[in-house]
């Protein structure tokens, strides 16, 4: 059973968080700012914030920003992970993941299914390594980007977290790299 080990350390993320719309301003981004102040009450630093239209190079172009930027640590988009046609956002993820994190859209579903029964089905939500950064993507809707940080991110974006979290993994992320 997971539980937090009182005798660790709390490390502090550096976690950029981007919101994919073709509507959205940061004055009404719901969905951006509870992101943001889970994160910041949780104890990690936002290292960037921005807003971009649906397209998917542009999305793709932000992520690849953001891992080439030794002081973020995660990325967390939310928004365009729908079925429709200008959902692309998952697709942008793919562009530059190096290891998809499979199990995060599978229990992202569990999590959403007990909120919104077989509706979850029509989220992709998504997650990812490239560069040494972790990547999400998450759904538009305010609720959705609290039932991922509650139930998913807090506990893995927490060093403190058993048996294991991602913040542990993090020198491990580039070890082939190393290897002659």
């Amino acid at each position: 059973m997971s539980r937090i080990d009182e005798s660790r350390e709390f490390i502090p993320v550096r976690i950029a968080v981007l919101t994919v719309s073709d509507s959205r301003a940061m004055e009404d981004d719901r969905s951006g700012q509870v992101l943001v102040d889970r994160l910041q009450a949780a104890g990690h630093i936002l290292a960037d914030r921005k807003i971009v239209r649906d397209e998917r190079a542009d999305i793709a172009d932000t992520l690849r920003g953001w891992v080439a930027d030794p002081e973020i640590d995660v990325a967390i988009s939310t928004g365009g992970t729908g079925l429709t046609g200008r959902d692309v956002t998952v697709e942008a993820h793919r562009d530059v993941y190096e290891k998809e994190i499979e199990a995060f859209g599978t229990v992202f579903t569990l999590i959403s299914m007990e909120k919104i029964g077989t509706s979850a089905v029509q989220s992709r939500a998504t997650g990812g390594v490239a560069g040494g950064t972790y990547l999400f993507a998450l759904p538009g809707s305010p609720g959705a980007c609290k039932d991922a940080w509650d139930g998913i991110l807090s506990k893995q974006l927490d060093y403190r977290h058993m048996p294991c979290n991602f913040v542990e993994i993090f020198p491990r992320l580039e070890e082939h790299k190393r290897r002659k």
